[in-house]
């Protein structure tokens, strides 16, 4: 589209009139947008840039924002039949396959404008390039109106705007000839990984992989040839399935620096997961090993086998059992079909007695590291592609019953029910109205059930968990202790009883003051501006930081940031910027290693 790049210097010196100029279409018929940004050159990066037109139309006046929505043309709109779109638009609207549609899906999607059009007041706004930048399908693109007609209006808004600033970072890359190629490299493999899933699920096209099924051992697999292709030295699976991979360094006798996250999903979750805190750190081994360039360090990159406890209870299995903490009494549960999980490790392959040898000695390592998707909405509202994880919040899960008394539905009278369900349900409502009052706390119940309940039965049994996360472990505990009580005085009102398991109870993880510090210089020689936030989420890295320091970095979700879910997404660019701040990480442990 461009017969020459431009470049971050000829932007930063030029006259102000010139310099808006070479950022012509970039914000749809929005000059003002480029005005505003540029007053803040000289701009150190395309990031820099980036957030800076972001900002400009963030700090914009309502009406202003509106007007730069109602700019863009509607998607195989009139605009574009008449051939009156803007060279941006209609290379997009060309790569996306709009330009091509049958009679019947003109007519479907311009029935879907007409109505979106309608609802919000503005024209519906995507990037059809997507998040790799290539294109989306025509499908993907309807299933996504489709999606955002039903959706609030506030939220539309803003999600609007995210699209017009994901339509601006691609126009930027094609007009500075800076496409991000370890990003695309990182997205795709993830891409790759992603097709396997368990049976039940792949025949829906759901991402599902649950510990040492047929799916998890070939994502291992993939994920062990990925890492030889890479330039890693030494790969093996060790004793619960998690895959090693070692880049070593020029001193044998230092520590090594570890990473890693997880490659098992939640049912029907998302690409990204865990499995970003793997590729990303890898892009950077295959770069240093294409330079033939080695650290003072070794670099251990971990993919770890279990962390989301789908299959058994033994949440953060992988890392626990680099800790030491693997409880042996785990082998011997069963999962939802009676396969205790000793005999899985059997068919898998391994060797449950060889567990104990893999807990790490934390002598022999720098520090824990990890790379994840933010799963949530911060970022995303702030503009921002990366941020400093501060404190991994502290948790307790339980699964629970409540046994009361089946009874007939129309002769048991209300008075006398012992309804298990409706005890249940009386402790949702106290739990969201608890968690609530904290403010930062939060509370869930993910699993509802009523074995062999019947639509005229009251019912007799209801089984479901329990999920606290608070920022320390006091306010966790002061949470946790109320809605116990809560229970307890709810069933001894109801005359039912109760029976509770713990499964999981991890503490606050705050990140350790250097390794965070580490990660925000990284961040800050992006030219972004560092934004420092809480993981309300658990991750590896919890089990990490009971033996080595530990800080994560936190990259932005699309879809205002959802997660376990086939929605969750991110953007290559974001990846990139994420494998550069992960480069620069490296250059600062080298540097102070030498």
């Amino acid at each position: 589209m461009h017969t020459m790049a431009l470049t971050l210097e000829s932007l930063n010196t030029l006259p102000l009139d010139a310099a808006a100029r070479l950022l012509d279409g970039v914000y749809e018929h929005s000059p003002w947008v480029a005005d505003a940004a540029l007053a803040q050159r000289p701009f150190v990066s395309l990031a820099q840039l980036q957030f800076a037109l972001a900002q400009a139309v963030t700090h914009a006046p309502l009406e202003a924002r509106l007007a730069l929505l109602r700019a863009h043309p509607e998607l195989a709109g009139k605009a574009m039949e008449a051939g009156a779109l803007t060279r941006e638009s209609t290379h997009e609207q060309k790569t996306a396959g709009l330009t091509a549609c049958t009679p019947q899906e003109l007519a479907h999607i311009q029935a879907l404008n007409t109505a979106y059009r309608e609802k919000f007041g503005f024209p519906f706004i995507v990037a059809v390039r997507g998040p790799r930048g290539t294109g989306l399908f025509k499908p993907q693109i309807i299933a996504t109106l489709e999606r955002r007609l039903g959706g609030h209006p506030d939220f539309e808004l803003q999600e609007a705007l995210r699209n017009v600033h994901r339509i601006a970072e691609i126009r930027l890359t094609d007009k500075f000839a800076l496409p991000p190629l370890r990003g695309q490299q990182v997205w795709d493999l993830q891409e790759s990984l992603a097709a396997f899933s368990d049976p039940g699920f792949a025949e829906r096209g759901e991402l599902t992989v649950t510990y040492l099924t047929d799916a998890h051992r070939a994502c291992a697999a993939r994920i062990a040839q990925d890492m030889r292709d890479a330039g890693c030295d030494s790969v093996h699976t060790d004793a619960v399935g998690n895959v090693v991979g070692r880049y070593a360094g020029t001193r044998a006798d230092a520590p090594a620096l570890l990473t890693g996250s997880h490659y098992d999903t939640v049912r029907n979750g998302g690409k990204y997961d865990g499995r970003l805190g793997i590729y990303v750190p890898l892009a950077c081994v295959q770069a240093l090993a294409g330079a033939q360039q080695r650290l003072p360090f070794a670099l251990e990159i971990v993919a770890f086998a279990e962390e989301e406890g789908q299959r058994y209870r033994a949440t953060f299995l992988g890392s626990g059992a680099l800790t030491g903490d693997f409880d042996p009494a785990w082998l011997e549960q069963p999962d939802a079909d009676g396969v205790t999980m000793r005999d899985a490790m059997r068919h898998a392959g391994l060797d449950p007695a060889q567990i104990p040898s893999i807990k790490r000695d934390p002598a022999r390592y720098l520090g824990f590291v990890e790379v994840h998707i933010e799963q949530g909405p911060e970022l995303n509202a702030r503009n921002l592609p990366l941020g400093i994880v501060t404190s991994i919040n502290a948790s307790v899960r339980y699964t629970g019953e409540v046994v009361g008394m089946a009874s007939h539905a129309g002769t048991t009278s209300m008075t006398q029910r012992r309804d298990a369900a409706a005890a249940v349900a009386e402790l949702m409502v106290f739990l969201e109205q608890r968690a609530g009052a904290d403010g930062d706390s939060v509370g869930t119940v993910g699993l509802l059930h009523v074995p062999g309940g019947s639509i005229n039965v009251v019912p007799g049994r209801c089984s479901f968990s329990l999920d606290l996360r608070a920022p320390t472990d006091a306010q966790r505990d002061a949470l946790e202790r109320d809605v116990l009580d809560q229970l307890q005085a709810i069933c001894a009102r109801r005359g039912v009883t109760h029976s509770l398991t713990q499964t999981v109870r991890a503490s606050a993880a705050p990140s350790d003051p250097v390794w965070q510090t580490r990660w925000e210089a990284a961040v800050q020689a992006l030219g972004l501006p560092v934004h420092r936030m809480p993981s309300g989420a658990g991750h590896d890295a919890m089990k990490l930081h009971t033996i080595l320091p530990q800080a994560m970095l936190f990259v932005r979700g699309e879809n205002a940031g959802i997660s376990h879910n086939p929605l969750e997404s991110t953007t290559c660019n974001d990846m990139q910027l994420a494998v550069e701040a992960f480069d620069h990480l490296l250059a600062q442990l080298g540097r102070a290693s030498t």
